[in-house]
């Protein structure tokens, strides 16, 4: 198994209806690599400040996660503040603070470039084009991106578009990305730019996979309580990719399943602030929300 996530890991203050966090961690590669570390052991690569808790790079290794990929550099860890409204599918961004990941330019360690998987988190999109000229031979490469870079650098991320097996969007961006209102249209022009499996992340409304072969849909789970939504696609991520590094294999069943793993893992994060849930989540929990799923689906 080998399964390498390069990412943001953020200190974020989080505003809700109901309460307010200062500076707690976050990031898309903290949250996908902790929800990984329940299925494989997750290799890292991002830049951290000196303020990056020490506590939090140990329970990062106490996961399981491999950390050689993680610099810590002198200066402050990237921040975000984001406030959400009564409906937590609508945030806004209050501040940013790039700190040290200004000049970032992600290079990814000798003992990582034969990764089996490699995840390109919500990062620039020309970060990513040179990442994937230092890996090897993946079996399979996804990738993430947001709004802003589909709106300031849409050729550069066409690009590596065009070099992933699988891309992870929400509606808004797969709406913007293509031109396209109608969401099944929009998921199969995209799969015409290169990918071979359209992950189209819904939110309180679920999930849709897109292929060439097949269509795939579930719902979300229903939690009586969204405490924080902050991580549910990273650890969405986490969560199907490091169910396929667990098993290394990729068929339609396989991929089904992962998106399954993936929605359960999003389920809990979201149920109190940044990684809290994961700090006391077991596998028997996992486990026993798998099976809660398989019964909301089935008929």
């Amino acid at each position: 198994m080998s399964f390498v996530v390069v990412g943001t890991f953020n200190l974020d203050s989080i505003e809700t209806p109901q309460e307010t966090r200062e500076r707690i961690v976050g990031g898309s590669g903290t949250y996908c690599c902790l929800a990984a570390s329940y299925f494989t052991r997750p290799q890292i690569v991002g830049v951290v400040g000196e303020d990056f808790p020490q506590e939090i790079l140990e329970h990062f290794r106490n996961r399981g996660v491999d950390t050689r990929g993680l610099e810590v550099r002198p200066g402050k860890t990237f921040f975000w503040r984001g406030r959400y409204a009564e409906d937590p599918n609508k945030r806004t961004t209050l501040a940013t603070e790039v700190n040290v990941l200004k000049g970032y330019r992600p290079q990814i360690p000798v003992e990582y470039r034969d990764a089996e998987i490699l995840f390109l988190a919500n990062i620039d999109p020309e970060l990513q084009e040179g990442i994937l000229s230092q890996v090897r031979n993946p079996k399979m490469v996804a990738m993430d991106s947001m709004n802003f870079w589909i709106r300031t650098k849409p050729n550069s991320l066409l690009s590596v578009m065009e070099k992933v097996d699988v891309f992870f969007a929400n509606d808004e961006e797969i709406r913007m990305l293509t031109g396209e209102s109608n969401l099944v249209r929009a998921g199969k022009q995209i799969l015409e730019s290169g990918p071979s499996v359209v992950v189209l992340k819904k939110g309180e409304h679920g999930v849709l996979l897109f292929s060439e072969d097949y269509v795939f849909g579930i719902p979300a789970y229903p939690s009586e309580q969204v405490v924080d939504p902050t991580g549910a696609g990273d650890s969405f991520g986490g969560g199907f990719l490091g169910y396929l590094d667990k098993i290394q294999s990729y068929g339609e069943k396989d991929i089904r399943i992962a998106a399954v793993y993936g929605s359960v893992m999003a389920s809990f994060v979201i149920e109190d602030f940044g990684i809290e849930p994961f700090k006391t989540l077991s596998k028997t929990q996992i486990e026993d929300r798998f099976v809660e799923f398989q019964k909301l689906v089935s008929f």
